[in-house]
């Protein structure tokens, strides 16, 4: 079988989509199933990176109807899976009038998408029931969650039970792009609560390398400025601490069971960053554009980091209440789903 994948990359769009399609991507190759990437990645090389280093083929993005269905015919797909805000909702209906199956990877609302399965990963979305075309299916929940093998590979294999007393080592990163410049904001707050730590902090493109280097670390804090690199899990798995926005990559903290600090950036974040803090899944910063426009804001956010570089015991808590609601098995759960559509019925 072969599964053809639509979804996007870029400066503004991120890669979050592409991460989760990525993800999908390991377990069905690694079932013996084909798969293609028809994908705009926005000239992001590290984007480009992560289908050829896995050999994952890609072609250009079809833009109608007519080459949608084109490059599945030309490509032999049985099924394609559609993760995009932007992909109009006659490309998938035009799929499947084709005959094809087609999964659709949401975020809550289903873009008046026509899909066989559609898959919300996000925290709580089990509680919600919207009315879905004949005879489709939704997979909703954290336990869908699509997490990549260098994710799942690093998951503790129990809870975490302590934490540690070391000078903590903090970790931020907020996206392959970091479109709204959150590393510098995030950045100064962490100088600004004067404590002991050890941050690595990626940033996403030169000019935001030059405003992190620029900072004046305290006595006692080192701040290492990097590139976006694949060893992230890496970095992440031997953290204290990690700084991110609310979005696709809260799972992949919580999977493994890291104390996690989230910011929410644009309005489509502010659902999951909600329910992930009122769960005490992970700590709250706040609004990004507050934590540089409100003095009361930014000073409670403050206050916030330096209580969790001060207390191991409160990362602890955060850590084994993570590690409990993301197993890392949503892969599998959504391959079986698929491939449970695409066998033939019992004659």
């Amino acid at each position: 079988m072969t599964i053809g994948i639509r979804c996007d990359a870029g400066p503004r769009t991120g890669v979050g989509h592409l991460l989760r399609c990525v993800a999908l991507a390991e377990e069905l190759t690694a079932r013996g199933l084909a798969v293609h990437f028809l994908s705009d990645l926005g000239g992001l090389e590290w984007a480009t990176q992560q289908l050829t280093s896995r050999g994952l083929p890609w072609h250009p993005a079809p833009y109608d109807t007519v080459g949608m269905v084109g490059a599945a015919d030309r490509l032999g797909l049985d099924a394609v899976v559609i993760d995009s805000y932007e992909v109009p909702a006659a490309h998938s209906r035009a799929l499947r009038a084709s005959g094809r199956a087609v999964v659709a990877i949401v975020d809550g609302d289903l873009r008046d998408q026509d899909a066989d399965i559609f898959v919300d990963q996000n925290l709580d979305a089990e509680r919600r029931h919207p009315p879905l075309p004949p005879g489709a299916v939704r997979l909703a929940g954290l336990e869908y969650a699509l997490l990549r093998h260098a994710v799942r590979d690093l998951r503790p294999a129990t809870a975490p039970s302590g934490g540690s007393a070391r000078t903590p080592k903090v970790v931020a990163f907020f996206g392959g792009t970091d479109a709204y410049r959150a590393a510098p904001v995030v950045g100064r707050l962490l100088v600004r609560t004067g404590m002991d730590c050890t941050a690595t902090i990626v940033a996403a493109d030169d000019s935001l390398r030059r405003e992190l280097l620029a900072l004046e670390p305290e006595p006692g804090q080192r701040f290492d400025i990097i590139a976006p690199t694949d060893d992230l899990p890496k970095l992440l798995a031997d953290a204290d601490l990690a700084i991110s926005a609310s979005g696709t990559s809260t799972w992949e903290l919580l999977c493994l069971g890291l104390p996690a600090a989230l910011v929410w950036v644009v309005d489509n974040q502010i659902i999951g960053y909600g329910r992930t803090t009122a769960r005490g899944l992970a700590a709250g910063l706040g609004h990004l554009p507050d934590l540089t426009s409100s003095p009361f804001e930014s000073g409670a956010a403050v206050d916030l980091l330096r209580t969790l570089l001060v207390s191991p015991s409160r990362r602890a808590a955060l850590a084994a209440r993570a590690w409990s609601a993301v197993d890392g098995r949503g892969t599998a759960r959504v391959a079986d789903a698929l491939l449970d559509r695409l066998r033939p019925a019992p004659q």
